[in-house]
Order: structure tokens, then sequence, then C-alpha cells
């Protein structure tokens, strides 16, 4: 068998601090399901499901295994405001490819103007003048912080980018996503409402939802076909508002 380059390879769920199924986050069904049988991952992986479904304590809770900052940043990063994280990432256990780097960083979209604060209070050790991402758009700083800190190999970890970005923003970040994984030494996991980010070249693309954890093909994602009908005749729903 190949060894794979990229860093994680599966979550489960650690043996020796296992979680109450009857507590949250156990009770969401995404969650049960990865606590239950375990996830296997690959070069790329985007969840996907309506809000409240599990998502982002999902998406957060890998980042934290891992290692991240928990709003946003490397491993590195020690940016903290007020806690909010579930207390799943402590009950997941992280099983690595052997000999892969490390290194990786966490984008979180409802957290990101105070982890700019915090970089610009804590700069960089590298000699070179940091970015100034308070002076951008929002969409803007998006995408200078992935073209400045997604570098190399390493664990790419995004919880719903597309909130900051245009339709062509969208574009931009897919095309640095898809280049990232077309080393075969970066893994990308990502959480998103866009149909434009899940469609992800040679991703797998989860579905979350009540029933848990389900593979499914961009076009025939909900997600997809709502947008596709919507476009086609807005008035149809414009109409029941």
């Amino acid at each position: 068998m190949a060894f794979e380059r990229f860093p994680i390879r599966r979550l489960t769920e650690h043996p020796a601090n296992t979680l109450d199924r009857q507590t949250w986050p156990a009770t969401l069904a995404p969650v049960a399901t990865i606590l239950d049988h375990g996830l296997d991952l690959g070069l790329a992986t985007v969840l996907v499901g309506e809000n409240g479904s599990g998502k982002s304590t999902i998406i957060e809770a890998i980042a934290l295994a891992y290692g991240l900052s928990p709003e946003g940043g490397s491993t590195g990063a020690q940016h903290r405001t007020r806690s909010t994280e579930s207390v799943l990432a402590d009950h997941l256990q992280v099983v690595r490819n052997a000999g892969t780097t490390r290194r990786g960083y966490f984008l979180r979209a409802e957290t990101m103007h105070g982890f700019y604060t915090y970089l610009e209070s804590n700069p960089s050790t590298s000699g070179r003048p940091d970015v100034a991402f308070h002076e951008m758009s929002h969409g803007e700083s998006f995408l200078e912080l992935v073209g400045d800190r997604f570098r190399g190999p390493g664990l790419w970890v995004l919880d719903e980018p597309e909130s900051a970005l245009s339709f062509s923003g969208c574009l931009a970040l897919l095309s640095v996503l898809k280049e990232i994984v077309a080393t075969g030494e970066s893994q990308v996991i990502l959480s998103t409402h866009s149909p434009l980010l899940a469609a992800l070249p040679n991703a797998q693309i989860l579905e979350v939802g009540s029933w848990g954890l389900r593979p499914r093909q961009w076009k025939n994602l909900e997600l997809v076909t709502s947008w596709q009908a919507f476009l086609t005749s807005p008035e149809r729903y414009l109409r029941h508002l």
C-alpha cells in the first residue's frame, strides 16, 4: 500500500476519553456517526448542510484536535477572546499518516476580525512585515490570508469562508484550494453553504444532517439543486415569502 503524504487519514473517538452519547454535541447525528464509526479522510473533504446541522462543530473539533488555534491561525497561534468551542476535540483521536507534516492553519470566518488584531499585536518572526489585513475589505483580507499562509504541506481547515466572498472571490479561493490539493502533500477540510466551493475537484463531499454523514455527488446535493431551482425561477420562491 502506498504511503499517503497528507496529514490526517482518519478520525476516531479517543478510546481513553469517550463521550457520553446523551450529552451535546454527541446528540448531533453527524457527531455520533464519527464517534461510533470513525471518519476516513482524503486529500479534500467538504461538509455541507443546514445551519445547526453540526458542520462547524465538526470542523472546529478537527482543527483543535490537530493542534490549531480555536479562533483561527496556526499551531503556534494563541489567540482567544471568549471560549465557545464544544468539548468534542477532547474526545477525538486524530490518526495521522506516518512521517507527514504537522503544519496547518484554521480559517474561521466568524472570528477573523479579532484574529487580525492578534496578528497585528504579534508580528511575524520571519523578518518580513505582515500583511495589513485590517486595511482591506473583508473578502480581500480572506484571500490575502490564504495566499500568504496556505503554503507548502499542511492541513488547511476552513469554516464557511464564503461569508466574506463574492462569486469571483469564491472562484479565486477555489483556484487556490485546487492547487493546494494537487500537490498531494496538503489536505483541505472545508465546511460551506456555497455550491461553488462545494465543487472543489476530487473532494469527498459529505452531506450533514439528521441522518449523520452521507457521501454525495455534487450534482445531487440539496444545496446545488435548490440554488438551481431558484435561479431558474426565483418568482416561485419569492411569492411564498
